[in-house]
C-alpha cells in the first residue's frame, strides 16, 4: 500500500477529459482520459466522465489520494439550482465557451461599466453575455427561479463538495469579477438575478473535505480535500513549471496563449487570472487544431505532416477559425474564417492551416506585449499538438523565437499538482 499522500487533477478540456495523479515530487503516478460520454455542453456527462476515471486508478492510488482539483474550459456556463440540479432543455445544457451572444453584447457592456469596458465581461464572447441569454431562456419558459450561474469547473466542483455555493475565481472572470478589487464589476450585484452569481475563492484554496455521495462514487477517501482549481490553459501552464521570459502555447483544439506577468493586465479578449498567487496572463483563439480535423484524420495528419519542409513557405495565407467569430488577438464575432483556396497537395494545404495557425500566434504574443506583457523569449508547446515536430519547426520560423515541445505536462497533472501543493502548505 501507498503511504505518501497524492493529488488527483481533472481536465475538462474541450475535446473530452483527463486525470493525471502526482506524488510530492510532483511525479506523475497514473494518467488516463477519455471522451465525453454524451456530448461536450451536457454537465450530467461531466460528472459520470469523471466517475468512470476514476474508476480506471488502482485501489491503492485511490486509497492515497489527499486532494483533488478541476479545471475546465474558461467561458462555458450553465444555469442550475441551489442543489446543483438543472432544468429542463435547453436549460439542461451548458453554453460552450465559443458560443458568441452579440445580441447581449450592449447590455453586458454597461452591467460592467464604461469604465470596465475592455474586461472579457463586457465582450458578446464573454460568460456574462451567454449568462444574459441562459437567464432570458428561463424568463421566456416560465423556469421559476431560484437559478445560479456556474462555470463547468465550478459545477463539477460543487458536486465533490455537494455545495454549489462557490465559483473560483479565474474561471468567474468573463463573468465580470474583478480579482483586483475582488468585487463583482459595475452593477452587477444590483441586478434582480444577482443572487444567481457564486460566492468567490481564489484558485489554490482548499474548500472542505468531499462529499459522501461523490466520494463514495469515485472510490475515494472522505478526508481528501477538494481545492479550487482554475481554467484550462491556465491548469497546463502550471504544468509546464514556466520560467521567466517562458510563454505557454497551448495546442490543443484551440490555441491559447498564456505568460506570467508581474502586475495584472486588462483587455479586449484578454485573460488575466490569479494562479498560485501568481498574475498568468494570456488569450485564447477560437482557431486551433479543432480546424485540422475537420479535413484529416490523425493518420493524415501524421502522414501529411513528414511531407512538410517547414524552412519553405506554402504561400497561403489562410485564417483557420472553425467557424465565424474571434476571441483573441482579435475579439471580433463577425470575423470569418478563411479557409481557400485549397490546392491540389494536401501536403500544402495542412501546411497553410499550419502557418495560418502559427501567424494567429505570433500576432497573439504581439497583442500580450502591447498591452503590457514581458516580451516572451522562448515558447513552450503543451497539449496534442505539442507532438508535431513539423508544427514546431514552422512555429519557430514565424514566431522567430526558440520553440520546446512538451506534449508531457497535461493540465490534469497542474491540478493534480496544485491540489497536493495546497494541502501540503497547511
Amino acid at each position: 500500500m501507498l503511504s505518501d499522500p497524492l493529488g488527483l487533477g481533472i481536465d475538462l478540456g474541450t475535446s473530452g477529459l483527463r486525470l493525471a495523479v502526482v506524488d510530492a515530487n510532483g511525479q506523475l503516478q497514473a494518467e488516463c482520459s477519455a471522451d465525453y460520454p454524451t456530448r461536450f455542453e451536457d454537465p450530467i456527462g461531466w460528472r459520470d466522465g469523471l466517475i468512470a476515471l476514476c474508476a480506471q486508478l488502482p485501489e491503492e492510488l485511490r486509497a492515497a489520494v489527499a486532494a483533488i482539483a478541476i479545471d475546465g474550459t474558461s467561458g462555458t456556463v450553465l444555469l442550475c439550482r441551489p442543489d446543483g440540479a438543472l432544468g429542463p432543455a435547453p436549460l439542461a445544457q451548458a453554453l460552450p465557451y465559443h458560443r458568441a451572444c452579440p445580441e447581449q453584447a450592449t447590455t453586458a457592456a454597461a452591467l460592467v461599466g464604461v469604465e470596465a469596458a475592455q474586461t472579457p465581461a463586457a465582450s458578446a464572447s464573454g460568460s456574462l453575455a451567454r449568462a444574459l441569454h441562459l437567464l432570458e431562456l428561463a424568463r421566456t419558459g416560465e423556469e421559476p427561479g431560484p437559478w445560479w450561474l456556474r462555470h463547468q469547473a465550478d459545477w463539477l466542483m460543487g458536486w465533490l463538495l455537494g455545495d454549489w455555493s462557490w465559483g473560483e475565481e479565474g474561471n468567474n472572470l468573463r463573468l465580470g469579477w474583478d480579482q483586483v478589487t475582488s468585487v463583482w464589476l459595475g452593477d452587477l450585484t444590483q441586478q434582480p438575478w444577482s443572487g444567481a452569481l457564486p460566492r468567490i475563492c481564489r484558485s489554490g484554496q482548499p474548500m472542505g473535505p468531499l462529499g459522501p455521495i461523490a466520494a463514495e462514487a469515485l472510490g475515494l477517501p472522505v478526508e481528501s480535500q477538494v481545492v479550487a482549481g482554475s481554467t484550462d490553459a491556465s491548469a497546463a501552464a502550471l504544468a509546464a513549471d514556466l520560467q521567466p521570459g517562458d510563454g505557454a502555447t497551448v495546442l490543443g483544439t484551440t490555441l491559447v496563449l498564456k505568460q506570467f506577468s508581474d502586475q495584472p493586465l486588462q483587455g479586449p479578449g484578454l485573460s488575466c487570472q490569479r494562479v498560485a498567487g501568481r498574475w498568468l496572463v494570456g488569450g485564447a483563439s477560437n482557431a486551433g487544431a479543432g480546424v485540422l480535423r475537420r479535413f484529416f484524420s490523425d493518420g493524415q495528419l501524421a502522414e501529411l505532416s513528414r511531407q512538410i519542409d517547414p524552412r519553405r513557405s506554402s504561400g497561403l495565407q489562410l485564417r483557420p477559425l472553425p467557424r465565424r467569430g474571434e476571441r483573441f488577438p482579435i475579439d471580433d464575432p463577425t470575423l470569418e474564417p478563411v479557409l481557400e483556396p485549397r490546392p491540389v497537395s494536401d501536403a500544402r494545404y495542412l501546411q497553410g492551416l499550419l502557418e495560418g495557425l502559427a501567424a494567429i500566434e505570433r500576432e497573439g504574443w504581439q497583442r500580450l506585449e502591447q498591452l503590457g506583457a514581458p516580451p516572451v523569449q522562448r515558447v513552450i508547446s503543451l497539449g496534442g499538438g505539442a507532438r508535431n515536430p513539423q508544427w514546431r519547426a514552422i512555429r519557430q520560423r514565424l514566431l522567430q523565437r526558440p520553440v520546446l515541445n512538451r506534449p508531457q505536462c497535461s493540465a490534469a497533472r497542474g491540478m493534480a499538482k496544485l491540489a497536493l501543493s495546497a494541502v501540503a502548505a497547511r
